[in-house]
């Protein structure tokens, strides 16, 4: 289990040795892998195939990336001769395995690449699923930024021999990203944002929102204020998400607007700014999205908005880095809007409700409870027992009671 910080290298940490070590063994049979990556997004198996055929372009290593909302048929067809590394998604690589397109008796290694987030998606039942299909005796490596408990119980699962590998302290910042939190009201962040790429002269950007629906608001903005952006997430086809994330990288897009689907593993050469939105909901994300910047040693800038209700969000961020990060506002964008109060009681008066279980007091106020009906005169709504005087003539026996109206005497 090996945590190094965003940006360093983790991919060719595995993909280099894996290639030397498959190059001398016999090529695998038909529809059989030597060694399997699962990744939880499509982008990032697309770029880890990328980086095994072009670290292995030399070599007799053969290898493919499946994932879902591509054609299976190409996929399957890749399968046929079998394949010395597969890189897949969880999903796609059960449905390839259900229609016998691929076996798994005979991996290697097995590597999890961003791990944590594979079992924050949910992906836990299918990994596990796909394990069962694999050797008992094969390699397991699992790779990851920040790694959670849980990822740590799920990796001794895997074997008795579990060596930990921290290049540097868990859950840490490169120090080559300088870090700023700007004071925004919510309804101003667009308006910064536009403020900001403009003023400043940014070349590119790539933003992180919370929602599918807020990437589009805000691309929306920035297109008409003269900003080219494109949107990333996971209401997009794979044509469409693919055809932004080539676009950004080879800088014909100036600002990418996207969800967390791009914030893992994502590699993008030379990326000078990335800015939270919307601030991140757990501090382990604020890890992997400010990642895309300050990578192989650049240095890059992680801009953060936070309006009056996200503070709780930037003490957990603060906790999980041990450290504080610099907060400013930007003028002409000082923060007016306050706190919002909790909601308050109904019952402004302060008056004990009515709408109590018990027996209800008397005073002719009207009852809701399951007692007997107070006195008054006024009318009860209660289950509780009535008087016979009152028992409806077509009431039939043992027949549950209806809520009505009804009069005492």
């Amino acid at each position: 289990m090996a945590a190094a910080q965003t940006g360093t290298g983790k991919t060719g940490s595995f993909v280099l040795p894996m290639i030397e070590l498959l190059q001398e063994q016999a090529k695998p049979y038909s529809k059989h892998v030597h060694a399997l990556i699962l990744t939880p997004t499509r982008e990032l198996a697309a770029q880890v195939r990328e980086s095994v055929y072009t670290y292995g372009k030399y070599t007799s290593i053969t290898s493919t990336a499946v994932f879902g909302g591509a054609k299976i048929f190409p996929q399957k067809s890749k399968l046929k001769k079998g394949l010395d590394i597969l890189v897949a998604t969880p999903g796609r690589l059960l449905d390839l395995v259900n229609q016998k397109a691929v076996k798994l008796d005979k991996v290697q290694i097995l590597v999890l690449d961003e791990a944590d987030h594979m079992l924050d998606m949910g992906f836990i039942h299918d990994i596990k699923k796909i394990i069962g299909m694999t050797p008992s005796e094969r390699q397991n490596l699992l790779f990851s930024a920040t790694f959670s408990p849980e990822i740590k119980k799920l990796a001794q699962s895997l074997g008795s021999d579990l060596v930990e590998i921290a290049a540097q302290s868990p859950n840490t910042t490169v120090n080559a990203i300088t870090q700023v939190v700007y004071h925004v009201d919510k309804d101003k962040k667009s308006a910064l944002l536009s403020h900001l790429i403009e003023s400043e002269q940014w070349p590119q950007a790539l933003v992180f929102s919370r929602t599918k629906h807020g990437s589009e608001k805000i691309a929306k903005q920035l297109n008409a204020d003269g900003i080219q952006t494109a949107t990333i997430h996971g209401d997009k086809t794979q044509g469409a998400r693919t055809r932004a994330l080539r676009e950004f990288k080879e800088k014909d897009v100036r600002v990418l607007v996207a969800t967390d689907v791009a914030a893992r593993g994502i590699d993008i050469s030379n990326l000078p700014f990335v800015v939270n939105y919307d601030m991140p909901t757990y501090p382990n994300d604020y890890i992997h999205r400010i990642g895309r910047t300050g990578r192989a040693g650049q240095e890059g800038t992680a801009i953060s908005f936070m309006s009056i209700d996200e503070h709780k969000f930037l003490r957990g961020i603060e906790g999980l880095l041990k450290s504080k990060i610099d907060q400013k506002t930007e003028e002409g964008f000082k923060p007016t809007a306050k706190p919002s109060s909790s909601p308050k009681s109904r019952n402004f008066r302060g008056n004990k409700s009515n709408f109590s279980r018990g027996k209800p007091g008397g005073g002719g106020k009207p009852s809701f409870g399951k007692g007997k009906p107070g006195g008054g005169g006024k009318p009860s709504f209660g289950k509780g027992k009535t008087n016979s005087s009152t028992k409806p003539a077509n009431k039939k026996s043992g027949s549950k009671a209806k809520t009505r109206w009804k009069k005492t005497k």
